[in-house]
Parts: structure tokens; C-alpha cells; sequence
């Protein structure tokens, strides 16, 4: 998933603001006591379009056990700008999850250093951290800690992926599961499919690929796909060596040329859908929900909301394949090249809270054994049971979880209250179970039939059995660029906009171009992001190393 420092993404569900006023005392009130109630406002940078109000099973459970109530309030907008005026007007929330933007309320004191707080009061969470302490630090020159993490999971492992080139399940079969390894296999399902079928059962054009450029997710469905088409990995809108540690734009990688030159020949084949750049989210998303677009290239998290229509409506072979798809043979997708605990992104609390020890009291109970249980596997006897020592979910639970996920996380609230430190899929307790329900057994249990089908095919048991192991890629010593608070009088923290200015530009106009003039154009926009950004690499640059001297990586 990638995630900029100016705009959220990855995990990424679209962007909004989320207020929500917190009622807590915790992690709980003394045993027998009833909780006292204190009440808080925060920002979060993520909505959560299947928040309900704190009124789900797991919510009430939660206000019974610390006193918190949640009560959300959803704004259309960008949370950075909304950040911003945040910083400037000096009435801050009292907990906020700004994700990329933490650095413009740390250089304008908004938040806590929250050090002797976790210290003090914070036990789990001190003890999920455990050797990451010093990686919650916000750098060399100021070693407060201002976030807790909420983005990246302690002991994560990626069973599953997420890899972004995807394929209906129908086309796939109907050509019986062809390989599918290169941009040219990628294409060929596409164009066998959509001139089998030029138009849906229900009279639509079949659309054979579409991009989603709608504001920042030009970036998770544009832009973002070349590193990985190229083996690329994930730090945002650079490139870092990994012996030299210098950064420079992904795009001038020459590599990535190739696969925007394939975007455009997809155009000039008629396989890209016309309204790529001109058509907005929600359109994006009824499309896909329709059945109507055979290939997307484009994260996960973005599309949920249309494949779970999908699902629900029973129209699975409309689902997608997942592939690690690369512009030639030989190259290594590198979606499970391993980070470590890369820090950077979480929530904090200001200094307009009036009770901090009950803020991070609530905030460790939320990271403790029961708090993280509770929140991935819900109520025992109601959603999960024991047997021989094992959490289990009933089969009547599990289908409604995979049948419908949206309503069965607003009903239920499980997946709502990832607000604090936890651990990453993988990780067990003390009675052996894993903390999350994410683990092989589950998501083989979670596969519809035709993904059971096309896996069989492909001879694998999980769409990540198809990419490079994590084990044979070396771990990027600075974690991910994307995840580095940039201190707010760097000049960094024009580099965003300024790019986006020309790359939202300029890639759009050469795919949509003449393949004759695809090289010309390219060049041009080499040459403008060279003359106008080329000064910001150097400073990335220093970024990195400062992270690795603080991680003690480098001196």
C-alpha cells in the first residue's frame, strides 16, 4: 500500500475527516469501580465508511469497560488541509491521527511529547513496542515521541497480498488460468476477454482496463503501479538506493518509461477506459461493482467497497485475481520485501486535552491483550468460541463475515478500533491463538469459490504463494520514505504539490497521446521535474540518512 507524506493512502480508504469525542477513563477503572467518564474530540486523517457510531456489539463492550464512547462526525475534504488550519488556529482536537501531516503540528506545538506518559501509565503499549521504543522518536533533532503507531503493526506478517494487478476470475477461467506473470500475459487476458464479450449481459461496453485519477488516488492507481510493474518498492514518490541511500524521483528510473509507454499503447488499443482521468471515485467504484471492468491495476483497500457489492451480490467470477505483474520477464515484484517497523505514522495527543493520563490509559487498553482480542476476534460465545484451547469463529459468524464484510463490520464494530499500537497478523498470545484472525487458515476459509478454483489452478493455496518470497529480498534499512514526518520549515513540504502539478499533468497527456509521440513527451516531463524538483532529492536524501542515524543504523 502507498502512503505519501502529504496525502494518506495506503491503507487508504479515502479521505475525510473523522471527529470523534471519547469518553474514557481507563485502560479500566479499579475493579468493582464503575468508570469515569472524561470526554475528548480527535482528528483522524482515515474515515471509516463502516463506523456506527460506537452503537456496534464491540463498542458497547468497550464503553462498559473504559467509559469511551465514540461519537463521529464525517467532513468531505483533504485531512491535511483540514490539518493545517488545525495548526494555525491553535484549537486542537484532543487526540489526532493526522498520518503524513504530524509534522506540521509538532513544529507548531500542538502535541504532547509523550515519552513519560507511555512510560508511566502505558504498559502494553511499552510492551507491544518492546526493541521499536526508540523508532516512535520523531527524529534526530527532536527525540520526543508524538504519535503512538497505528499504521504499521508489531511482527507483521504479510500472508496474504495485496499485489495490484488484477484480473476477473471469470476471464481467467473462461481461458483457462493462463499464466500470468508480464504486462503483455496481463494484456492478453484483457483483450481475449473483451472481444469474446464487447458487452455485458446487460447491454454495457466491457471495459477492459481502468484507472482511477480522481485527486490523490492518481497516485495508488496511476502513478504508483511503475515501481512495482518494475520491481520497484514502496517509498512513496521516490526512489532510495539501497547501498547509497540516495533518492531520486521514480520516474526517472528507466524501467518506468516502459511501462507508461504500455499504458499508452493499452489506449491506442482501445483497451483503457476513456474516462480514466475524468471520472470520479464513486463512479469508479459503481463500474466495478457492476461486473463491467475486466483488469484493474490499483490497491486493495481502494476498491473494497465495490468488490464486497460484488461479493454480496453473489457475482464472484466478477471478483479479481491477484498478480505480481512485471514489464518483462526476470523481474522481482517486490510487494513482500520487508520494511521492519517503519513508525512515522499514528495518533497523538495535543496539548488542548485536559486529561492526558486518561487519554493514554484508553489508549493502552486498546493495545492490551484483552483490548486487541476484543477489537480482531470480538465477543467470546457471540462471535468466536473455544475449542481445545483454539478460537474458532462459528460457520454461521464466517459466513456472514465473507458474505457481506461492511455490514457485518458496522454490525458487529470488529476492524473499528484499530486507533492504537497492536500487533500484525502472525503474532500469537499467551494461550498460543494468533491476536488477529488473518492468518493462512481464515483467508483460505474467506476465498469464494472461484478464487478456490483459480488457486487450484495455479497450483497455490494464497494469492501470495505467486510472488517472491520475503525471505529472498534484503530489508530496507530506512523502513519506507513515505512514512519520514517532514519538520514543517523544511522545504520538503513543497515538494508534493509542486510535483503533482506536473505528473497530474503531464502522464495523463502522454498516455492519452500518439504512441509516435510518447518519447518526446516523456522527455519533456523528465526534463520539467529535473529543472523544477531536481533540489528536493538532495534533501530527501538527508531525510533518509537522518532516520538511519537515528535508528543507529548508520553514524
Amino acid at each position: 500500500m502507498n502512503r505519501t507524506r502529504t496525502v494518506s493512502a495506503p491503507a487508504l480508504t479515502g479521505l475525510a475527516l473523522l471527529t470523534l469525542a471519547l469518553t474514557a477513563t481507563g485502560p479500566v477503572a479499579a475493579q468493582g469501580a464503575a468508570p469515569k467518564p472524561v470526554t475528548f474530540s480527535a482528528f483522524f486523517a482515515d474515515p471509516n465508511a463502516n463506523w456506527n457510531g460506537m452503537q456496534d456489539e464491540i463498542g458497547r463492550v468497550i464503553t462498559a469497560k473504559t467509559g469511551v464512547t465514540l461519537k463521529a462526525e464525517f467532513a468531505v475534504g483533504s485531512p491535511d488541509e483540514k490539518i493545517n488550519l488545525i495548526a494555525a488556529s491553535g484549537q486542537y482536537p484532543d487526540l489526532i491521527s493526522p498520518k503524513g501531516a504530524g509534522g506540521v503540528l509538532v513544529d507548531a506545538g500542538a502535541m504532547l511529547d509523550l515519552t513519560d506518559l507511555i512510560n508511566r501509565y502505558a504498559p502494553n503499549i511499552k510492551r507491544i513496542m518492546g526493541k521499536e521504543f526508540d523508532r516512535m522518536r520523531f527524529s534526530n533533532r527532536d527525540r520526543g515521541i508524538y504519535f503512538i503507531p497505528t499504521n504499521d503493526p508489531i511482527g507483521q506478517t504479510y500472508f496474504d497480498t495485496d499485489a495490484w494487478f488484477k484480473l476477473q476470475l471469470g476471464a481467467l477461467k473462461e481461458q483457462k488460468y493462463p499464466q500470468v506473470r508480464t504486462l503483455k500475459d496481463y494484456e492478453k487476458v484483457i483483450a481475449t476477454y473483451v472481444k469474446a464479450h464487447p458487452k455485458t449481459p446487460d447491454g454495457r461496453p466491457t471495459i477492459g482496463l481502468s484507472l482511477l485519477a480522481d485527486d490523490w488516488r492518481f497516485l495508488i492507481s496511476v502513478t504508483n503501479p511503475a515501481f512495482w510493474a518494475t520491481g520497484g518498492s514502496d517509498d512513496g514518490e521516490w526512489y532510495i538506493d539501497p547501498k547509497t541511500y540516495k533518492a531520486t524521483l521514480h520516474f526517472f528510473r528507466p524501467e518506468e518509461r516502459e511501462y507508461f509507454r504500455w499504458l499508452n499503447h493499452m489506449n491506442d488499443i482501445g483497451l483503457l477506459d476513456p474516462e480514466s482521468f475524468t471520472q470520479k471515485y464513486d463512479q469508479y467504484l459503481a463500474k466495478i461493482a457492476s461486473g463491467r471492468v475486466v483488469g484493474l491495476i490499483d490497491a486493495g483497500w481502494q476498491i473494497g467497497d465495490a468488490v464486497n457489492a460484488l461479493k454480496a451480490a453473489g457475482k464472484t467470477e466478477q471478483m479479481y485475481g491477484r498478480f505480481g505483474v512485471t514489464t518483462k520477464p526476470g523481474i522481482r515484484p517486490a510487494y513482500n520485501q520487508p520494511t521492519g517497523f517503519v513508525g512515522g505514522w499514528g495518533i497523538g495527543i495535543t496539548k488542548a486535552c485536559k486529561d492526558p493520563v486518561a487519554a493514554i490509559k484508553f489508549l493502552d487498553y486498546l493495545a492490551s491483550p484483552e483490548g486487541q482480542v476484543l477489537k480482531n476476534w470480538g465477543i467470546k460465545g457471540k462471535h468466536y468460541t473455544v475449542q481445545g484451547g483454539k478460537r474458532v469463529i462459528p460457520a454461521a459468524v464466517l459466513k456472514q463475515k465473507n458474505t457481506n464484510p461492511a455490514a457485518f463490520q458496522r454490525t458487529t464494530g470488529i476492524g473499528n478500533y484499530n486507533i492504537s499500537v497492536r500487533y500484525g497478523d502472525g503474532v500469537k498470545d499467551q494461550s498460543g491463538n494468533y491476536y488477529t484472525t488473518t492468518y493462512p487458515e481464515q483467508i483460505i476459509d474467506a476465498y469464494t469459490p472461484a478464487e478456490k478454483a483459480a488457486l487450484k489452478a495455479y497450483k497455490a493455496r494464497l494469492w501470495n504463494d505467486l510472488l517472491p518470497k520475503a525471505s529472498s529480498f534484503q530489508p530496507k534499512a530506512w523502513g519506507a520514505a513515505w512514512s519520514i514526518q517532514v519538520p514543517q520549515d523544511n522545504p520538503l513540504n513543497e515538494f508534493f504539490n509542486k510535483e503533482q502539478d506536473i505528473t497530474r499533468r503531464a502522464i495523463p497527456k502522454m498516455i492519452l497521446g500518439k504512441p509516435a509521440d510518447f518519447d518526446r513527451a516523456y522527455d519533456a516531463f523528465l526534463a520539467e521535474l529535473d529543472s523544477k524538483l531536481g533540489k528536493y532529492a538532495v534533501m530527501e536524501t538527508e531525510l533518509i540518512k537522518d532516520r538511519l542515524k537515528l535508528w543507529g543504523v548508520i553514524k
